[in-house]
């Protein structure tokens, strides 16, 4: 389930609600209407999934590379 996936990945980075929807949808709203019972269109959910997956190897990727500036 998407939203599922959603709030376990805002909880996940410390992301409000509105700036996970401006950045993955293009949509503020996005996640207080899934919340509401809007059903995405399977593409939506396609891109909102990739979105998620990027950001957190984007995530992985900075933090190596900070670990490595240290040593």
């Amino acid at each position: 389930m998407l939203l599922r996936s959603i709030e376990t990945f805002l909880r996940a980075h410390a992301m409000p609600a509105t700036k996970f929807g401006r950045l993955a949808a293009q949509d503020p709203r996005f996640v207080l209407d899934l919340r509401m019972g809007r059903v995405p269109r399977h593409d939506t959910e396609m891109r909102t999934r990739a979105w998620m997956q990027g950001y957190d190897a984007g995530t992985a990727d900075a933090a190596l590379a900070e670990s490595e500036e240290m040593a």
